[in-house]
């Protein structure tokens, strides 16, 4: 299988849980699919996997690690160390991506409003945190705190 088509397959991987969150946030099966680390978990060992190939079993560039910034440039110029990072993004967008769900359901901001959060999420990740506190804030449904209300 070639590097190209596993960054495909876990693209694909995450879609039906984004979707999940867009179209059918309180449904059994998201609360099983996406709030329960379901896909964090199988993120997590693909990302533990290839981690493990590219810096323990010389899979990856050669020099590549994260002790400085030309190491880390060196790890992500090897397929398998795009995977890595990319798997990281995954795992980490849909982790946020999740917990706005949870917490906008929580604090009564209308999931109309969430899913332009929840795309600028799965697209650019941290804006679209940016986006949701910035929801959250400008519609007195909690400010900028991360902690629970």
């Amino acid at each position: 299988m070639t590097y190209e088509t596993v960054y495909t397959l876990i693209n694909l991987a995450v879609m039906p849980a984004w979707l999940l969150l867009a179209l059918a946030p309180g449904t059994s099966i998201t609360r099983l699919a996406v709030h329960s680390g379901l896909y964090p978990l199988a993120l997590g060992i693909f990302y533990i996997v290839t981690l493990s190939m590219t810096l323990f079993f010389g899979m990856g560039a050669e020099d590549g690690g994260f002790n400085t910034a030309a190491g880390v440039s060196q790890l992500f110029s090897h397929p398998l160390g795009v995977l890595v990072g990319w798997s990281h993004y995954l795992v980490f967008d849909l982790f946020v991506g999740s917990w706005e769900a949870r917490d906008a359901r929580r604090r009564g901001v209308p999931h109309w409003m969430l899913l332009p959060c929840l795309f600028f999420t799965l697209m650019f990740g941290p804006v679209g945190l940016l986006l949701y506190l910035v929801l959250r804030a400008a519609s007195g449904k909690g400010g900028w705190s991360l902690a629970e209300a």
